[in-house]
């Protein structure tokens, strides 16, 4: 039986629209996927939408294939919008493709979607290879009863005291009781001066703020977590409900655990299984609905400096310790120059290469200016917007000299300078753009300094477009690029940071669930004190952020894992460097992350200036301003 794509000349108007959708998943899906469809008919069929990426479990897809003839074979790799069926015979999977093609199903999520096959000569999937526990991790089952449960449960009361200071409130996808010690989220750690008056101690990051073992009892549901080791490795374990996680080692040490936020969770179809990894065998995949489960984590406050085998990722060992928030102009000058313009002389060359594809918003911008326009681009970067516009005269300005001889290499006109200092005369720009700049300004006043800059260089009428990284990396319910990329195959690495922010409680930041999904979290903590002499800590430190993550913070380190051209690990480690334990170096750099309408506010306290747009551009608040006419005191555009 040959499928012929070109015959729809007999095809009414709905038939032929559905043609179009067919043959799109299937060029979609040999695009992104290099899944390659064949035009005649085989015992395996690719099905578009019908995947646990996009909400389908087993349990809903099976039977409405089944209908169509014996399945031998069902195919669902994780996170993906297809999966892959094989019938016994070829006969079978040509009434599946004529039944079920552009037929309508609810998924699990309660949506309704429609199916799109295609024939394939076979499923193809690179499964990954046997993977184990982390080192020091153990799951023990059916640790407590289902009594002993119900009144832990009923024991904790979330309702009331929502004022007290042991009641955290303040985290999106998890409420938190502390007891003992408030695990501060802002730099994860706690102050061991102030413990809580009530109850006994709990929460972990920092490798001198707890000792080893670490144990959480899971209630209420079963939940996966990801564990992920620097190297990208990721692990997935199944807690069940009412097990108990133990964490000592490397596992405590090196790893790092979150529960991704999600209404479903990826597991085994096998009834018998209940614990341990989830496995990449796509025929025993399927999705399991989450629901409410309670986290009671036990931890103790360590006094003296932490001495274990990890040292190159241990706060108490390093050397260096991660800078503070600046509290003066000479402090955030020191800071920017430490973490934001050493850094970028460093990477220059990696970050560059990384750095290639102009952002469509943007390059409308440039393009709508009239011909013969002056433009300047403040923070160039390698240059990838000075040759859009050919018709008129663009000149780029950059704080890295590695960066800007990269621009020259590429025949572009650039300069070394500062972006508070621009060596350029007032008023002569038609217009301005700084994209991904005035973020690494540490201070308020230093920011709005940035935009004054560029609001002098542009004549009356001139404009400027300012892009700076949002906080809200969820925008409207989707995530932005920035997130969607963290969904990345385990062989290409992840920049994963095994230090200070994500060797502790990275589940109590990203513990599942949203504020209007079904399923949420509930956790206890307790911090255990032993009997030392105690350290003050600080809060004032920076976190570091973990890449690909929503922030918890607006004022953080961002890891940069620096690969040379020809892929070997450049010998440094500043500050973070993993060294052994990370096959590349980390460099941080420092950014204020811009919450929703902080940059138009901003924007607003700049004289003689109009706000023409304010938008926000995958994971980037964004604004267009026009430098305003002023005739004896008015003031018009």
């Amino acid at each position: 039986m040959e499928i012929n794509y070109q015959s729809n000349f007999k095809l009414n108007k709905t038939e032929k629209k559905f043609l179009r959708k067919q043959i799109k998943a299937r060029h979609t899906l040999l695009r992104h996927e290099g899944i390659e469809a064949v035009s005649y008919a085989t015992q395996s069929l690719v099905v578009a939408n019908g995947g646990l990426g996009n909400g389908m479990s087993r349990k809903q897809l099976l039977p409405v294939l089944e209908k169509c003839g014996l399945v031998e074979a069902l195919l669902m790799p994780p996170n993906k919008p297809y999966s892959f069926v094989r019938y016994k015979t070829t006969e079978e999977s040509r009434n599946a493709y004529a039944s079920l093609n552009g037929k309508e199903i609810v998924d699990d999520l309660g949506q309704k979607v429609i199916l799109y096959l295609n024939f394939v000569e076979r499923a193809q999937w690179k499964e990954l290879g046997h993977q184990a526990l982390p080192p020091g991790l153990t799951v023990v089952e059916e640790i407590i009863s289902s009594e002993d449960e119900k009144m832990l449960l009923e024991s904790i009361n979330w309702t009331e005291d929502l004022d007290n200071q042991n009641f955290q409130k303040s985290l999106k996808h998890r409420r938190v009781k502390h007891f003992g010690y408030e695990f501060h989220y802002e730099n994860n750690n706690v102050d061991k001066d102030k413990p809580l008056p009530e109850g006994i101690p709990a929460h972990i990051d920092t490798h001198s703020a707890f000792e080893d073992e670490i144990i959480s009892l899971s209630l209420g549901s079963e939940v996966v977590m990801d564990f992920k080791h620097p190297d990208g490795i990721t692990v997935q374990v199944m807690l069940p409900r009412r097990s108990l996680l133990v964490m000592t080692g490397e596992s405590r040490y090196l790893w790092t655990h979150g529960i991704t936020p999600r209404k479903f969770d990826t597991v085994q179809a096998s009834e018998d299984y209940k614990s341990g990894i989830i496995t990449s065998d796509i025929g025993d995949l399927t999705l399991r609905k989450r629901g409410i489960r309670t986290s009671f984590t036990f931890r103790k406050v360590r006094h003296m400096p932490c001495t274990c085998n990890y040292s190159l990722v241990c706060n108490s060992q390093r050397k260096e310790t991660p800078p503070s928030f600046p509290e003066s102009d000479k402090e955030a000058s020191q800071l920017e120059q430490e973490y934001v313009h050493q850094v970028y002389e460093e990477i220059a060359g990696h970050f560059s290469s990384t750095r290639h594809t102009p952002w469509p918003h943007i390059v409308a911008f440039l393009k709508a200016l009239p011909d013969g326009s002056i433009v300047a681009d403040i923070g160039c970067g390698n240059g990838k917007y000075l040759g859009i516009n050919k018709e008129f005269y663009m000149i780029g300005c950059d704080r890295s000299k590695n960066l800007v001889d990269i621009c020259r290499e590429r025949q572009f006109q650039a300069f070394v300078c500062d972006a508070l200092a621009v060596p350029v005369r007032s008023g002569s720009c038609d217009a301005c753009i700084s994209i991904a700049v005035i973020h690494h300004f540490a201070t308020a006043e230093r920011r709005v300094a940035a935009l004054r800059e560029i609001v002098r260089l542009l004549r009356p009428g001139g404009k400027a477009l300012i892009y700076v990284w949002a906080m809200e990396q969820e925008h409207n319910n989707q995530k932005s690029k920035y997130l969607r990329e963290n969904r990345i195959s385990q062989e290409k690495k992840e920049e994963i940071k095994c230090d200070k922010s994500t060797q502790g409680l990275l589940e109590q930041k990203s513990d599942i669930g949203s504020q209007n999904s079904a399923s949420s979290v509930l956790s206890i903590d307790y911090i255990q004190e032993k009997e030392s002499s105690s350290k003050t800590v600080t809060n004032s430190e920076l976190p570091i952020h973990t890449n690909r993550t929503s922030f918890h913070s607006q004022d953080v380190l961002v890891p940069w894992h620096l690969k040379t051209k020809t892929g070997k690990n450049k010998p440094v480690e500043p500050f973070g460097s993993v060294g052994s334990c990370d096959p590349s170096p980390v460099f941080h750099r420092y950014y204020h992350v811009f919450r929703d309408g902080e940059l138009e506010a901003t924007c607003q306290t700049l004289s003689n200036v109009i706000i023409l747009q304010s938008y926000y551009d995958q994971g980037n608040w964004c604004i267009i301003l026009q430098k305003a006419w002023v005739c004896y005191g008015a003031t018009w555009s």
